[in-house]
């Protein structure tokens, strides 16, 4: 069992994590009308597609907020493939040049690290 103290909106918890069957359970000491910890992030779904030669990369770590193309759309120039959140910010991320959707890496939810493969187009 590893004690951690966690911070939620300007609030001190503390919380014990103890590892079961490999999946963690969290207990806390924080009182019931505290905002709920946020449950464990899931793996990002499998990437579909062909990666293109056209590689579209994170500028900047964040949380992918929605994927507005699909394999096989065709994009023009500035089309916006893919919403960014980074630093409670929107950012779209856009079509470098035209083409043809070859692969989108990540879905929605997922966190993302600066420079990661987000979509390739062809």
């Amino acid at each position: 069992m590893s004690k951690y103290k966690v911070t939620v909106n300007g609030k001190e918890y503390e919380v014990e994590v103890e590892q079961v069957g490999g999946e963690p359970v969290v207990t806390s000491s924080a009182p019931k009308a505290a905002t709920p910890v946020a449950p464990v992030q899931k793996s990002a779904p499998a990437a579909q597609g062909t990666v293109g030669s056209m590689k579209i990369n994170a500028p900047m770590p964040g949380t992918i907020l929605g994927v507005k193309v699909s394999v096989g759309d065709k994009v023009e120039k500035g089309d916006t493939l893919l919403i960014l959140e980074a630093m409670k910010m929107e950012n779209e991320i856009a079509a470098p040049e035209a083409g043809t959707v070859s692969s989108i890496n990540v879905g929605v939810g997922a966190s993302v690290d600066s420079g990661q493969l987000l979509a390739s187009l062809s």
